[in-house]
């Protein structure tokens, strides 16, 4: 009988430890390819430190082109891993003149890409003058002609005023020239919880997502070096190279600045980013991945 139940528990033990490694699988799996996608660069933010193999700070507080009213540091007190996140956050400190501390992460020079679904699964601050961003530039600033016209694409932006809502847009042409969509949840705010923010960029179209809803897309984009140039033939600017930047600014143009009511400090805390490219490797222009 003994013999009998050690065979018994064995048996239960290796099915047990199956299952496991089914699970491991499967997980791997979903991971790996998604709707047609597979996974060619990530960071789960599973170590201690922020990978410098994959992202490079970007400092200063010159107003970035918004007027924004924070200094972006380097300090591990503005950008640090926790608990198997990315966390950034702004601070009511001065330094350098600017009364916020925040920071900007970007992995230029590290990895960059041309089509792709970008994915990120993310909690946001709240607050007056709170602009957290997901956002992606060109490698080649000059191929265009500089901004705007190299081009500029915004996965997701929020104003800490209306934490109830998100935008994506493209910024394109010259003069300047965006478009894009809103997306407003039914109830709660996006800093209650994590949510996964996605865009898939084609050759031939955008779309914008938020726990994989498609709320905004668009097939047409343009770029000219100048007023007086023609368009650039093509799928200019949209179709080279572009990096990813995540960051939260604190003031600025567009949100405002913190008031009265902006409770210091606030993250933005970064669960994951993944990047995926089509499984089979290259862009199907008749039948576009879904």
């Amino acid at each position: 009988m003994r013999i009998i139940s050690r065979t018994v528990c064995s048996a239960m033990i290796f099915i047990i430890l199956l299952m496991g490694c089914s699970t491991i699988d499967n997980q791997t799996t979903i991971l790996q390819e998604k709707n047609g996608w597979k996974l060619v660069w990530n960071d789960e933010f599973e170590g201690k430190e922020i990978d410098t193999m994959k992202w490079q700070h970007e400092t200063g507080g010159w107003g970035f082109g918004n007027n924004e009213d924070q200094f972006y540091t380097n300090d591990s007190a503005n950008s640090y891993i926790d608990n198997g996140k990315l966390v950034i956050k702004a601070l009511k400190q001065e330094h350098e003149g600017k009364p916020y501390t925040s920071a900007k992460l970007i992995t230029k020079d590290k990895a960059d890409w041309t089509y792709g679904r970008f994915e990120f699964r993310a909690k946001l601050p709240i607050g007056q003058g709170m602009w957290p961003a997901i956002w992606m530039m060109p490698t080649d600033m000059d191929k265009y002609g500089g901004w705007p016209s190299s081009g500029e694409i915004d996965i997701m932006e929020s104003l800490g005023h209306a934490p109830d809502q998100v935008h994506g847009t493209l910024h394109m042409g010259n003069p300047h020239y965006y478009k894009g969509g809103q997306m407003k949840l039914n109830e709660g705010s996006f800093a209650e919880k994590f949510h996964v923010f996605a865009l898939e960029w084609t050759p031939t179209e955008m779309r914008w997502y938020v726990d994989d809803k498609e709320y905004y897309h668009t097939s047409s984009w343009f770029t000219r070096k100048d007023e007086k140039a023609n368009n650039e033939p093509g799928a200019a600017p949209f179709n080279r190279e572009f990096y990813i930047q995540l960051n939260l600014a604190v003031g600025g143009n567009w949100p405002g600045y913190p008031d009265e009511t902006t409770i210091f400090p606030q993250t933005f805390e970064i669960d994951y980013v993944r990047v995926y490219q089509p499984d089979h490797g290259n862009y199907d222009l008749d039948h576009e991945l879904k």
